[in-house]
């Protein structure tokens, strides 16, 4: 695991998940109302990007699909393009629609288009009614010239090599097929790979604005589309109207420390669904929270050496590995704990572990025919790039035993998925800072306080470095708390999209 994730899953995931287990609207421009801020002025050189207009078209379901073109360099932008695929969900009310809402669900690598098509009808009412709702693919990203590294046979092996090494063979086949990965994106992705990052991105988040016809940007961002809100906000901040950054992630991190502090996170969240088993009847780990997490911890353990067996035929060994990465993949979402409940049980009474290795790979988007999407891919290029990394791999173990000592479910685990950026063929020696977003409108993070994959305190963090943030709390659990959230959060979310007024700064949502 390297990276952040992406917001959490509608309930019917949880749904669909088990089921594979057990077997065009008119296209108008609309008119925007409530929105006559002057245009911001074109950045020199790229005129010829600001003044685009998309060519929509009807993609299923009352969606309009196109292309927004940018320029594969900022420094050279009559240089070579790309093309970065946006999906809206067109406003029910045009008569009172105020513009677009454009979201990232997260990753680094996650699809914006799909997300909307899966998650664009999950907005607040009043959003659907006034917004456009706007998901984009990132440079890399699905539809937007993807970043590829290696096929779907070696992406298994990748995935299931022993992330928490125990002797120097284990150690070195980790960072062998770390070095694979690296080499596999430089040859299949070297050109695009030095410009993939999260500023990149940023820019062209601004050329979509200007494409869209807004002279203001409305954003939501979850868990890592929190951090490319707020490079944004660094970059244009004269450029936001209202901005939404739920899950925030804390800039000021090196990425070693960001894993770090995650691996924390993801002890926090398997804390709490411990004592919500224990508390349950019939719960596989026990009636006492101490004794769950040790329960897990032995199964951790008992799979390093001896694989769960998979009834369905899969081939692959369900090692110690495979199934952190499966009951991570539950903690994202507290409607997943069922599952995982169920997953357990079947991992520790029946030595099975299909149910582990199904959360596994729905978190890592692998499909029934062994191949994947791009997302896990694209999240390492991304990181990679986005800050410094350690020289080696021998200065990576020291960053390790720091987050074993922190998280001991989920320290090296975590912290191991970075190693690929030791050996990336990009790298950046620019320092992680604060970000102020001096002279913006107000900017609303949400942050809930049990998140598994971006912690409280990251919110927490970002709210303060704002000139002009405001937090919103969830005391709860969860990846991300707006879509599938509580009323409460909902609303006061929804209001400050529609009127630009944040909640009053210490709110908190139950």
């Amino acid at each position: 695991m390297n990276g952040y994730g992406t917001a959490r899953r509608p309930a019917t995931a949880v749904r669909r998940l088990m089921a594979v287990l057990t077997a065009s609207a008119a296209l108008v421009a609309g008119c925007t109302t409530g929105t006559s801020e002057e245009t911001p002025p074109t950045p020199r050189g790229l005129k010829q990007y600001y003044d685009q207009k998309p060519s929509w078209r009807g993609c299923g379901n009352g969606l309009e699909c196109a292309t927004v073109k940018v320029p594969l360099d900022y420094g050279r932008p009559q240089g070579e393009q790309i093309g970065l695929a946006i999906v809206r969900l067109p406003a029910r009310d045009r008569s009172e629609r105020i513009g677009s809402l454009v979201t990232n669900p997260g990753g680094p690598g996650g699809s914006g288009v799909e997300f909307i098509r899966q998650a664009g009808g999950l907005f607040g009412r009043d959003v659907r009614d006034r917004f456009d709702v706007v998901g984009f693919d990132p440079r890399g990203v699905g539809e937007s010239d993807p970043v590829s590294c290696l096929d779907g046979p070696q992406l298994d092996r990748f995935f299931g090599t022993d992330s928490s090494p125990d002797n120097s063979h284990e150690l070195a086949a980790l960072r062998t097929e770390s070095q694979a990965l690296a080499d596999g994106c430089k040859t299949r992705s070297g050109p695009i790979l030095p410009h993939v990052g999260t500023v990149d991105a940023a820019r062209d988040m601004d050329v979509i604005r200007a494409a869209l016809g807004d002279a203001k940007l409305n954003y939501m961002g979850f868990s890592y589309g929190t951090y490319l809100g707020a490079v944004y906000a660094e970059q244009f901040p004269r450029n936001i109207r209202t901005f939404v950054l739920d899950g925030a992630v804390d800039p000021r991190l090196s990425s070693t420390e960001t894993l770090i502090e995650q691996a924390k996170g993801f002890e926090t969240a398997l804390r709490a669904f411990a004592a919500d088993c224990a508390a349950a009847p019939n719960c596989p780990l026990g009636s006492d929270p101490g004794q769950a997490l040790n329960k897990i911890a032995e199964l951790q353990r008992r799979t390093d050496s001896a694989p769960l067996k998979s009834v369905r035929g899969d081939s692959r060994p369900i090692n110690e590995t495979w199934v952190t990465t499966g009951i991570a993949a539950a903690l994202y979402n507290k409607g997943f704990w069922p599952t995982l409940r169920q997953a357990l049980a079947q991992a520790i009474q029946k030595d099975q572990g299909d149910l582990l290795l199904a959360l596994a790979d729905q978190m890592l988007q692998r499909r029934p025919d062994g191949t994947y999407s791009n997302q896990m891919e694209a999240n390492m290029a991304v990181n990679c790039v986005d800050k410094p990394n350690p020289p080696d791999a021998a200065a990576y173990q020291k960053e390790v035993d720091k987050a074993e000592k922190v998280a001991p479910h989920f320290g090296s685990y975590v912290a191991w998925g970075g190693l690929p950026c030791v050996y990336w063929p990009v790298q950046t020696k620019k320092a992680p800072h604060a970000i102020s977003a001096k002279g913006s409108a107000p900017i609303l993070v949400i942050g809930t306080t049990r998140d598994p994959a971006t912690p409280y305190r990251w919110a927490q963090s970002l709210a303060s470095q704002l000139d002009s943030g405001t937090l919103l709390t969830l005391d709860g659990d969860g990846h991300t708390a707006y879509l599938g959230g509580p009323p409460c959060i909902t609303k006061a979310t929804d209001h400050y999209l529609l009127t630009g007024t944040p909640p009053k700064k210490g709110t908190v949502c139950r």
